[in-house]
């Protein structure tokens, strides 16, 4: 039978592995020095320092690490969401920073990293609907949006402090621990958990828990590209000679 610090080693692996960390990423995140590896083979004990951090960052029940409780999460309905950087100006003036697609790969793993957010482009938006509030900018992936919002885009997005200001009406960035995604947010009745839904009704809605964000913006506005003239009617026209054009090729 398993000892106590063996079931906590086991545990603390499993959780790196879910989380996707290298075992130096993982210390990294935790405040440990070097790497996890000791902690992994059962060669250092688990600190109180690196149990409430667990707790901390990733909901981890203590209990569960030591094989008290079956319950590997407690889930708050306040999690917060708050960003994790936020960069600013020579003036000490917030700025907005823009997540193209290809930035959007590595940043839930370098969300806590300041030097990391150094090599993404930040600009101010002097507007006033810009104003009293943390702002990002993430390029639109993919066409699970559509038709709202299309490959390409940019959306405008407002940090959010917590879950439970979520609007089920608004498009959010979710900001898992593997992943960005534009999203609609509902949450569940009776449950902590929420569901992520796509506009596009080919792609299936899927629930995920709490814990699994780390950043929220609600989507404010949209930066689109390729803007023209053409009308509804126009575009019935256009549909109208098209109809024809296959008509003709089909007596022929």
């Amino acid at each position: 039978m398993e000892n106590e610090l063996d079931i906590a080693a086991k545990r603390f692996t499993e959780v790196r592995r879910d989380l996707g960390y290298t075992q130096a990423d993982f210390a990294k995140q935790l405040g440990i020095s070097s790497t996890t590896a000791d902690i992994e083979r059962g060669r250092t004990k688990l600190s109180g320092k690196v149990v409430a951090e667990l707790l901390k960052q990733y909901n981890i029940n203590p209990l569960w690490l030591f094989g008290e409780s079956v319950q590997q999460y407690l889930s708050s309905t306040n999690t917060s969401v708050i960003p994790k950087v936020v960069t600013v100006d020579t003036s000490d003036n917030e700025n907005m920073v823009l997540v193209n697609a290809k930035a959007a790969a590595g940043y839930p793993q370098n969300i806590q990293d300041t030097s990391w957010y150094r090599q993404l482009p930040a600009f101010d938006m002097p507007l006033p609907e810009f104003r009293n509030a943390t702002y990002r900018g993430f390029q639109v992936e993919g066409d699970s949006m559509l038709p709202n919002l299309h490959p390409g885009e940019w959306v405008l997005a407002k940090a959010l402090e917590h879950l439970d200001d979520v609007n089920p009406n608004k498009m959010y960035v979710v900001v898992l621990q593997d992943a960005v995604l534009v999203k609609k947010i509902e949450k569940l009745p009776n449950s902590q958990n929420i569901v992520l839904i796509s506009l596009n009704e080919t792609y299936p809605p899927y629930e995920i828990e709490p814990h699994q964000v780390q950043e929220l913006w609600q989507v404010s506005s949209k930066i689109t590209f390729g803007v023209d003239a053409t009308t509804e009617k126009g575009l019935l026209r256009q549909l109208q000679e098209s109809m024809e054009e296959l008509k003709n090729q089909l007596k022929k």
